[in-house]
Order: structure tokens, then C-alpha cells, then sequence
């Protein structure tokens, strides 16, 4: 039997978020998730398709510095979280979680 060979394409979310709402079910479900890592890289993502420079300089960071804590090796601190959320036009909000 022949070996298939399957083709694959490196795939980018950042290329896919192109509305608002797109934006914010992906952040939604990252949240939901719960994992830290996996928000911070959400958050990356979409800050990436807005665009960084401008997303750098609206939460008053270093484009670098952004790219950095955006980073899967970045810790960005919680008010770096924060301040790129509210550059990206969105914000958090709390409910009650429900077992």
C-alpha cells in the first residue's frame, strides 16, 4: 500500500477575523476555554487583524513590546491584557457561571 502524502497550509486566524462579531466569539470562546495561554494568543490574533501599530499606539505600548507580550513565550501582566482589549474597541464583562 502507497504512502498519501497530505498537503497542509500553515493556517492564520488573524487572516479570518474580519468583523466585530468575528472578534468577539473568538475572544468568547478563548474566555470560556479558560486557559491563560490560549487567551493571551487570542488576544494576539486579533490585535494582528487590526493591525499591531495601531493597536500599539492606541493602548500607549511599544509595537515590539506588544508583539513581545503577545508572544507565545510573552507573560503580558493583566493591565497590559487589559489595555490592548480596550484598544481593540471591545471589553470584558462578568456573569454568573452556572455548574
Amino acid at each position: 500500500m502507497a504512502n498519501k502524502v497530505t498537503a497542509t497550509h500553515p493556517w492564520d486566524a488573524a487572516e479570518h477575523l474580519e468583523t466585530e462579531e468575528d472578534m468577539v466569539a473568538y475572544l468568547d470562546a478563548a474566555l470560556e476555554d479558560g486557559d491563560p495561554a490560549v487567551i493571551v494568543a487570542v488576544v494576539g490574533d486579533i490585535a494582528r487583524a487590526k493591525g499591531m501599530t495601531q493597536i500599539a499606539r492606541e493602548a500607549g505600548l511599544g509595537r515590539e513590546s506588544l508583539y513581545k507580550a503577545l508572544s507565545p513565550s510573552g507573560n503580558p501582566e493583566f493591565a497590559t491584557i487589559l489595555k490592548v482589549v480596550r484598544a481593540l474597541g471591545l471589553k470584558f464583562s462578568v456573569q454568573v457561571a452556572h455548574p
